[in-house]
This record gives structure tokens, C-alpha cells and sequence, in this order.
């Protein structure tokens, strides 16, 4: 019998549905308009950009102009890549367009499809953000679809790592900007650490697509960006302590994997004392419980995790002589990328590597953070409706599943559960032997470099050709990938999200004929591509005949969407295939989550060796282990974002704050104000409210005046004087600072007082946000203790980094107005005996021969303005703030050339 619901969909159809049939009526549209389009010439289609754009910037919406947009970027596709878009691409475009989360299964053709919501949003003028999960498809997909936007009359920028800064900003000032996630994020940091706008690269948050959305904005949403800097290097502790953690027994401590968390037992705990004590860390009559050990408790901990939960080859690899990461979800390696908390050092540690100093945060940010900062947020993936709810709660996207192009073929088959990972993997082997006998190109997915070895280990035994795509092969990748659809090919891949690269039936044409050309460039590429592409047919044929694309999981992963991908390599364009999982009691899924049961049912069953149980029960009871996880990776995601809310409303008060500054013309109101509450609350400090003139502390107020304002005022006299009440007491003080900042910029000049002002201000902003996110950490890690005493962990945090807020507001205005007050223009001595060392150190370079020593002219230095000097230091003669090429080349510890005393490594050589 039917229930409700399916009775009710069948009349109604699925919300789905309605959706997509929502949208025909545009399809429509559009499609009508496609033959006048194919009568424009290529000017003709940038006359309509123009026309387009100037329109849409008059006022009319983006919606109105939807029509004619996705009809211009069609034609241009079609004449710029031979590609004519499909209706069902259209859909996609519309659906990302509307702010939503397009469901595309793999090879429907996503890359072209964000051309069209790209274009549409690219006519407003405010810059359209392309986001990929890695670097080469960001580059790739620049210059592949940027020749749609250059046959549109658009510009099109692309951001990676290391990029240089001039480069960088042209890329963003494009029309549509292709970037990875992490280089965005970073990108939005470095920007609110700068100290001008025109050193800023990015120019807003407008509108973003973001490419695999599941796997940015899910599976990365865990781990927020840091922007560090080293703190004191405490190597040797991690050595000593990384001695004996060998040692330990198993009842000496207890593992959580499902929380990757690790303690010590009582025992444990015990065995680390001795070791310590006889280490010379731990001091006679010391224990671990004594606030004194709380470091060496962390590093004990953090090494105990980096030799049990930390496992080289599928969490990190050692290339070179550094410890590297792997993305779990891509199997990537993710250079640059260090874990926090001292974990990443225990882990250099245990592998024996040279270990890199611990960092300070200087600035973070979480991926959700960043993403909710745009003004619409679309994504593309194949698998999103496993996370519908999350995306609409988190981000607020609905997922929309667009039909295929074609029906699909592929057969999914039941998982196959064996006893044995033995067993598991002789199975594996028998069916890859089977497949491969008849030509059937076969994938399989593994979940970690140590597995796809271990298989690759069994395959060449048995005489298998076959390439292993993991993150060791990290630059073979497309070419691993193009390989994989071809006659009899066997590939061994870990995790399959986001390559970016389609699994072709009888191989990759494109690939081919690009290698092809790079070989005998002298080669027409028209004769080149006929015979491949006859070829290609030729081999297509067989690999069709033999069934298609066979992909094989060898372990179920903890998200479903992960596994969703690896199936969706295979019957791609209604092409054939077949899918399968096989399966272990001793995978860990299995293992983890509750495979003890299904373990004594196959016992009392009488599996025999080498057996397997296929049944779609066995498929829902792992279903609901994967939903189970995920559930649980949620809940984490949604307490993190709780808390970094709070931080990330300060964060948006500071850089907001910073902003302001930078474009301030004139900052003496805002110095002013600071001076004068500074000021009021050294009155309240010293002379509290209704209080008499014998309670007053005024030998306090002059040596706080002395200190935070450099004035040597007759604060003792004026106590004394009849009728002298706190007001009188504050105008004096505030005239006299007033009368000592107008003389300083008279000495300076108005125009350099400004400038002062500006840096001092950033530059004391930047030192107290990275002071006060160091505190937030701290009360991070220690809040969550409030719930043994039945107070709210997460209300305790907001109470407190609230007051720590205000406190850090505090301290600022304080800092600014006490530099200020010791700021002085240089006298003409100190201008001479400057000068006169800078030409000693000009002679000295000359004579040493060096390369560098042609520095700025000596009549460029004489025209030097007179500078800040701070704390006894002067500035380089020629110093400009704005050009790197007038600061030397001090190194990090050497004096910052601005004549601020601090090292340059603190100052303006701040990474």
C-alpha cells in the first residue's frame, strides 16, 4: 500500500519538480532568441555585452536581462569552444543564477555551465568570483572558458599562491575572477592587514560560484584559515617528550577516533611523570595535575595523538623532508597547510623531520564566515542532497537537482561485506581479473595512499598494468584521469571529489591531440584531431561493447557524498557502466561505528571463508552509519560557526574599523577623541567621582599624565588650588595635550602629522587584534570546562569575549595616544648624523663590491623630508611608506627603516 506522501507526490510532483518545470518557460525564451544571436557577427556579440551591461547598470535587474544574456553567452561558447550548450546546462545556469546550489551529476558539464550566471552577474560591474577546490583547475578553467568572456568582450583573472602583487590586483579588477577557495580566504586577510587601499587586492564580495560546493563549504568548513607568525621555537621539549611516547602501553591511554581525541589513563599518566622527572622536564615534587605542567600536559598530549590518531601516508606523507598534509576528502596534498596546536610539530617529531617553530595567529577566518560575506552565494556538485539541510540553514542555499542530459545507464550494484579485510581484498582482485579480462576500464577508489599502494602492491603480482592516481601523483593528475576511460585500463584512485578531469569512454580526445601536437608541433592540428578522433571512436566501440567504466570502492567512506562521487565517475552522458562496493567488517566505518552485531549474525549465519553477504538491508545499515557521522561532523560545524560568530563580529568591527581609517582623509577628530577619553579616565582613575580633594591621588594623575601623554603639567598645585574640581582638572589637561599635538604637526607638517597618525593607528589596531585573538584561543580552549558547573559554554564565551572586546578597545586608545605624545620631528643634528651614517654605510657597500650598492641617489636622499623619530630611532633618509624600493634590504631583525624602533619583522616587514 502507497503512503501519504507518495500518493501526494505522484499528484504534486516533488518540490524538485516544480521547481525545474519553473523554469522551462525561460528555456524557452532563450532558445527563441538563439537564431537572431547566430546572425550577430563577433563584434555584434560584444555590441550586446555593452548594451547589456550599460542597461543592467541603469537599473534594470539582472532577471529582465536573463534572456538575452544566457542566449548571447550561448552563441559565444558555441564559436569560442565548439560547444553549444544543452537545455538541461541552461537549467543549471538559471537555478545559480537565482542564489541556489545546482545538482549536476559528473560529465554534465559544470565548467561551462557557471559561464552563463557568470556573464549574467559580470554585466553589474562589481566582479564575479569562480571558486575551484585547486590550483590547476583554476588556471585551467581561466584560459578554457575565458575565451567565452573574451568573445563577449569580457576580462577574465586568475589568482594562485605565490602570485605577484601587481598581478594579483589586475586579477581581481577583472570582469570574472577564477580562484581557489583558500586563496580567496587568504587573499580577504592578507587585504585587512594592509595599510592602503591601493595595496588591497580584492574589491568586494558580490557574487561567487563555487565549484564542488560540497566539499568547500562542508567537508573544509571545519578547519578555519590562519594567517601565523612564529612564536618561540620549543624543539627541543618536542624531542625529548616524542623519546618515550613509543613506550607507552595500551592501558596507558584511551582513544576516541571518532573525535581523533586522546588521554591518559591513571596509570598513563603515572608512567609520563617518571619519564618526565628523569627527562630533567619535570621538577621533584611536581605533578602533571599542578597549573605549573599545563604546557607540558599539552605536549605530551599532542605527541600521544601524532603517534596514534596520525598516520603517515593517509593523513600526512614526508616529501622532501616536511611533513605534509592530505586532504581527506580530495586525497590531495595540501602544501602550506600546517595543524595548530603544537600537533603539527609532535608529528615532525615522531617522523624525525626539522622541526618548524610553533605560530601566532595574526588573523582568521572560518570558510562559512567568508562565504556568508557575499552578496549571493551559488555552488555546482554532483552530490549536494545528502547536505540540503545544511546548506540551507549554514549558507541558506536550497539545492536544486537538474535532470541529465541523457537517462542514466549505470547499474549500481549491492555492497559485498566480507569478514576479512584478507578476504575483502581477494575478492577485490577477482573482480578487477574479470573485468579487466574483457577490456572493461576499471576505477577504484580507495581511502588512503597506504591502501592504493597496498592494491598496486597485489596488482603487480599478479601482472596487472595499471596507474595509481593519489598524492604522490598529485601532478599527473589530469593525465591519470583523461587515461583512466581507456580499453583494459586499470586505475587506482584515492578519493575522486573535485578532479575536475572527465573519465572519457576510449580516453580523453582533448589530451590526446594536445600530446599529439606538443610532440611534432611542425603537425596540422585539423589532420591531427580527424585521426584521433577516429581513433577514439575505434576504441569507444570496444570499450562500450565491454560494458563501460567499472568503478569498484574498496571501503565505504564516512560521508555518503564522498562515495556518490566515486560512482558518478562511471555512466556519464547515459553512457554504460556499473558500480560496486566491497566491503570489510575490519574497515574502519565498520569497525567504528558498530560492527560487532553484524559480526556474531555472520557467525551464527556459518560464513565460510572468502564468502560474501549482498543484501539491501546490509546497504540501509550503512546508510544510516554514514548519516549517523555526518549528523555528528554537522553538529560540529554548527558549534564552531556558533562560536567564531562572535569573533567574526569583531572581526567585522575591526576591519570595518581599518577600513574607515584607511580612507580617512584627516584622522585628528578620531586621535583627538582617544586623547580625550584616555584623559577622562585617568581623572576617574586618580580623582573618583564625588570624592574630596583629600582622597584624590595626585602625585598618581601627574606621573600617569607623565607616562600616557608626555606632558609635565603642575598636576600636585592645581590639586590644591580652592575650587579646582574634576572638570577644571580635565580642561587643563586636555588643553595642554591639544596645545602639544597642534605644535608637533606645525614641526612636522600638516601633511606628515597625518601620516603618522594613519600608521600609528593601523599598526596599533593590527597589535592588539592579534593579541586579542590569542586571548579568544585561550578562552576557547578552556570554556568548554563551564559545563561541568552546569553554565552554558557558549554564553560564557560570548560574555567574556565581549569584555576582553571592550578591554582590548580600551588598551588601543591608551597605546595610540601615549606613541603619539612621544612622536617628535627630528632636529638638524639628528638629520646630520643620520645622514652621515647613511653615506658611511653607502661607502662601506661600495667598498665590500656588493651588487646591491647601487641604493637610492644621494640627491635623492638629501631631498629627504625631516621624519618620524620614536623612542630615540630615525628613519632611513628617502624612506617613502608606499615604495619598497627607498626601505634597504634590512633583514627581519634588523631595524624597521620607518625609524619606529621596532624590528622591521614587526613593522613594515610584516608578513
Amino acid at each position: 500500500m502507497l503512503g501519504l506522501g507518495t500518493i501526494a507526490r505522484k499528484v504534486f510532483g516533488t518540490p524538485n519538480d516544480r521547481k525545474v518545470k519553473s523554469v522551462r518557460p525561460l528555456i524557452a525564451k532563450i532558445n527563441a532568441l538563439e537564431p537572431e544571436y547566430q546572425a550577430l557577427s563577433d563584434e555584434g556579440l560584444k555590441q550586446k555585452t555593452e548594451d547589456l551591461a550599460r542597461r543592467a547598470q541603469s537599473g534594470e535587474s539582472l532577471d529582465a536581462l536573463l534572456p538575452e544574456a544566457f542566449a548571447n553567452c550561448r552563441e559565444a561558447a558555441r564559436r569560442a569552444l565548439g560547444l553549444r550548450a544543452f537545455d538541461v546546462q541552461l537549467m543549471g545556469g538559471i537555478f545559480l543564477h537565482q542564489g541556489n546550489i545546482a545538482e549536476m551529476k559528473t560529465g554534465e558539464g559544470k565548467t561551462l555551465v557557471a559561464t552563463f550566471p557568470a556573464y549574467l552577474n559580470a554585466l553589474a560591474g562589481k566582479g564575479v568570483h569562480v571558486v575551484t577546490v585547486n590550483d590547476y583547475l583554476a588556471k585551467r578553467d581561466a584560459e578554457w572558458m575565458g575565451k567565452v568572456y573574451a568573445q563577449l568582450g569580457l576580462t577574465t583573472g586568475v589568482v594562485y599562491p605565490y602570485q605577484p602583487e601587481e598581478e594579483k590586483r589586475a586579477a581581481y579588477r577583472c570582469d570574472i575572477t577564477y580562484a581557489t577557495n583558500n586563496e580567496l580566504g587568504f587573499d580577504y586577510l592578507r587585504d585587512n592587514m594592509k595599510s592602503s587601499i591601493e595595496a588591497m587586492s580584492q574589491r568586494g564580495h558580490f557574487f561567487a560560484i563555487v565549484d564542488e560546493v560540497d566539499s568547500i563549504l562542508v567537508d573544509e568548513a571545519r578547519t578555519p584559515l590562519i594567517i601565523s607568525g612564529p612564536s618561540q621555537d620549543r624543539s627541543e621539549l618536542y624531542l625529548k617528550v616524542d623519546e618515550f611516547i613509543p613506550e607507552l602501553k595500551d592501558e596507558h591511554f584511551k582513544l576516541d577516533e571518532k573525535s581523533r581525541n586522546a588521554t591518559y589513563t591513571e596509570e598513563g599518566n603515572e608512567f609520563i611523570e617518571q619519564r618526565l622527572r628523569a627527562a630533567g622536564l619535570l621538577p621533584d615534587g611536581q605533578s602533571l595535575y599542578d597549573p605549573e605542567s599545563t604546557t607540558l600536559v599539552h605536549h605530551v598530549t599532542q605527541g600521544l595523538r601524532a603517534h596514534k590518531l596520525f598516520l603517515k601516508d593517509q593523513h600526512y606523507i614526508v616529501r622532501d623532508g616536511e611533513v605534509v598534509l592530505i586532504d581527506e576528502f580530495t586525497g590531495r596534498m595540501m602544501r602550506g597547510r600546517r595543524l595548530s596546536d603544537g600537533l603539527h610539530q609532535a608529528i615532525e617529531a615522531k617522523e624525525r623531520v626539522s622541526i618548524q617553530p610553533e605560530n601566532v595567529t595574526l588573523a582568521s577566518v572560518t570558510f562559512q564566515n567568508y562565504f556568508r560575506l557575499y552578496d549571493k552565494l551559488a555552488g555546482m556538485t554532483g552530490t549536494a542532497a545528502t547536505e540540503a539541510e545544511e546548506f540551507m540553514e549554514i549558507y541558506k542555499l536550497g539545492v536544486v537537482e537538474v535532470p541529465t542530459n541523457r537517462p542514466i545507464q549505470r547499474i549500481d550494484e549491492h555492497d559485498q561485506v566480507f569478514r576479512t579485510a584478507r578476504e575483502k581484498y581477494d575478492g577485490v582482485l577477482k573482480a578487477i581479473k574479470e573485468a579487466h579480462e574483457k577490456g572493461q576500464p576499471i576505477l577504484v577508489g580507495t581511502t588512503s595512499i597506504e591502501k592504493s599502494e597496498f592494491l598496486s602492491g597485489l596488482l603487480k603480482d599478479e601482472g596487472i598494468a595499471h596507474n595509481v592516481l593519489n598524492a604522490r601523483q598529485h601532478e599527473q593528475e589530469a593525465q591519470i584521469v583523461a587515461d583512466a576511460g581507456k580499453f583494459g585500463a586499470v586505475t587506482i584512485a584515492t578519493n575522486m571529489a573535485g578532479r575536475g578531469t572527465d573519465i572519457q569512454l576510449g580516453g580523453n580526445v582533448e589530451m590526446k591531440v594536445m600530446e599529439a601536437i606538443a610532440k611534432d608541433p611542425a603537425v596540422h592540428p585539423d589532420e591531427v584531431r580527424a585521426r584521433i578522433e577516429a581513433e577514439h571512436a575505434e576504441e569507444k566501440a570496444k570499450v562500450l561493447a565491454a560494458g563501460g567504466l567499472f568503478v569498484l570502492g574498496t571501503e565505504r567512506h564516512e560521508s555518503r557524498r564522498i562515495d556518490n562521487q566515486l560512482r558518478g565517475r562511471s555512466g556519464r552522458q547515459g553512457d554504460p557502466g556499473r558500480s560496486a562496493f566491497f566491503l570489510s567488517l575490519e574497515d574502519d566505518l565498520m569497525r567504528i561505528f558498530g560492527s560487532d552485531r553484524l559480526d556474531s549474525i555472520l557467525s551464527k549465519l556459518g560464513m565460510k571463508e572468502g564468502e560474501s553477504i549482498v543484501h539491501p538491508w546490509v546497504n540501509k545499515s550503512l546508510e544510516r552509519a554514514q548519516a549517523k557521522v555526518e549528523g555528528r561532523n554537522f553538529d560540529i560545524r554548527k558549534q564552531l560557526l556558533k562560536f567564531d560568530d562572535v569573533m567574526n563580529d569583531q572581526r567585522k568591527a575591526i576591519f570595518g574599523q581599518r577600513m574607515e581609517i584607511m580612507q580617512a582623509a584627516d584622522l585628528s577628530e578620531i586621535v583627538q577623541d582617544m586623547r580625550d577619553e584616555v584623559i577622562e579616565d585617568l581623572i576617574d582613575d586618580f580623582m573618583p567621582p564625588k570624592s574630596y580633594a583629600d582622597q584624590w591621588n595626585a602625585p598618581g594623575l601627574y606621573a600617569a599624565v607623565m607616562e600616557k601623554l608626555g606632558l609635565d603639567l603642575p598636576i600636585i598645585a592645581w590639586s590644591k588650588e580652592e575650587g579646582v574640581d574634576h572638570e577644571a582638572m580635565r580642561d587643563r589637561i586636555v588643553e595642554a595635550a591639544d596645545k602639544m599635538m597642534t605644535e608637533k604637526a606645525e614641526g612636522f607638517g600638516a601633511e606628515t602629522m597625518r601620516n603618522i597618525e594613519k600608521q600609528f593607528l593601523l599598526d596599533t589596531i593590527d597589535a592588539k587584534w592579534r593579541e586579542h585573538l590569542l586571548r579568544l584561543e585561550h578562552l576557547r580552549s578552556v570554556v568548554g570546562f563551564r559545563g561541568y558547573a552546569q553554565r552554558d559554554p557558549l554564553s560564557e564565551y560570548k560574555t567574556e569575549a565581549f569584555a576582553l572586546f571592550e578591554s582590548m578597545l580600551n588598551s588601543l586608545r591608551q597605546d595610540v595616544t601615549q606613541k603619539l605624545s612621544q612622536v617628535r620631528p627630528m632636529t638638524e643634528e639628528e638629520q646630520r648624523a643620520v645622514m652621515q651614517q647613511y653615506l658611511a654605510q653607502q661607502r662601506a657597500a661600495q667598498a665590500a663590491a656588493q651588487p646591491a650598492a647601487a641604493a637610492a641617489p644621494a640627491a635623492a636622499a638629501a631631498a629627504a623630508p625631516a621624519a618620524a623619530v620614536a623612542a630615540g630611532s630615525s628613519a632611513r633618509p628617502g624612506f617613502d611608506e608606499n615604495d619598497p624600493t627607498t626601505w634597504g634590504n634590512p633583514s627581519r631583525n634588523d631595524p624597521c627603516p620607518c625609524g619606529s624602533g621596532e624590528k622591521f619583522k614587526h613593522c613594515h616587514g610584516k608578513l
